[in-house]
């Protein structure tokens, strides 16, 4: 389904992120190296707190991407490896500049070292930042959305605005719960901090890398909030058409890691949570096959 050489966009993606990876072998083949080209400054994006040593680095690297960005909606595109093919993206798509604009702000808050105060601000975070990205790539495959947000409420946008507003969430709530471990190692964390201090859980202890029965409630509600997501995504599955397969696979990849995620008793520490699974792409082929996502 692949390409033997891959540009450096669909390898950097495959290298960094191999879920997207997977998933953007199901897109049409004239569609997917504008889905790496999206999913590329994503990752640029996103790393930008691990790369960097202070958070005024940090904050002028993501000024950097706002410029960028506003340079290829200008029709005058820097010359850089993924700056570039995006314009030629967003040019050939017509997509809004709305998504990006939110996903780079949603990244400053990586850089302000405080966990989210409650799961309602967890969620923003997880909203700014994947649900964003679903939303451009919506119109990347045809299935254009201008926006999306808790103001402009997606779901008055349609199913596909719903959908993606529903899936980015539990994608990232899914993510930052399997990520405990790495932001631990930086002496980050995203657990929101009214659980945390329910639950009891000693901060300091985590950043030691050290589980604990805390530490799994918490984890617990996470994943708790991203299944519910996710039952909202399943609920509208009929209403959306296969074109949306690519995004829709998200679906069981974070069905599966939240299963890990359970039968670890919420423990993201347990090699098991972070181990590959092996026949992945098999996997995703029948449930895109059966549209069972």
């Amino acid at each position: 389904m692949a390409s033997t050489r891959l540009s450096t966009c669909a390898d950097q993606v495959r290298r960094q992120d191999r879920d997207r990876y997977l998933t953007t072998l199901f897109a049409p083949a004239e569609r997917r190296e504008d889905l790496f080209a999206l999913y590329a400054f994503n990752l640029e994006v996103a790393k930008t707190a691990e790369v960097v040593s202070e958070a005024m680095v940090g904050r002028i690297r993501l000024q950097w991407w706002r410029e960028a960005v506003d340079e290829i909606y200008g029709g005058r595109p820097r010359a850089h490896a993924v700056v570039e093919p995006l314009a030629q993206v967003v040019d050939r798509h017509g997509l809004s500049r709305t998504p990006f604009d939110r996903l780079i702000d949603a990244r400053e808050v990586d850089l302000d070292g405080e966990p989210p105060a409650d799961m309602a601000a967890l969620e923003a975070y997880a909203e700014g930042t994947a649900t964003s990205l679903f939303a451009l790539a919506l119109g990347v495959l045809g299935l254009g959305v201008v926006g999306l947000g808790v103001v402009d409420g997606p779901a008055d946008q349609g199913p596909a605005a719903e959908a993606a507003h529903h899936l980015g969430v539990a994608w990232a709530l899914t993510g930052l719960a399997r990520a405990v471990p790495f932001h631990a190692r930086q002496k980050r964390s995203y657990l929101p901090a009214d659980l945390t201090s329910a639950a009891g859980l000693d901060t300091a202890e985590l950043f030691e890398l050290r589980a604990s029965p805390a530490l799994g409630r918490v984890i617990e509600e996470i994943a708790a909030s991203a299944t519910d997501h996710l039952q909202a995504v399943r609920r509208l599955r009929r209403d959306l058409p296969r074109a949306a397969a690519p995004l829709l696979l998200f679906a069981p990849l974070a069905e599966d890691h939240l299963r890990r995620l359970s039968r670890a008793g919420f423990n993201p520490f347990d090699p098991k949570v972070q181990a590959e699974r092996p026949g992945t792409v098999w996997r995703l082929a029948w449930a895109s096959w059966l549209r069972r996502y």
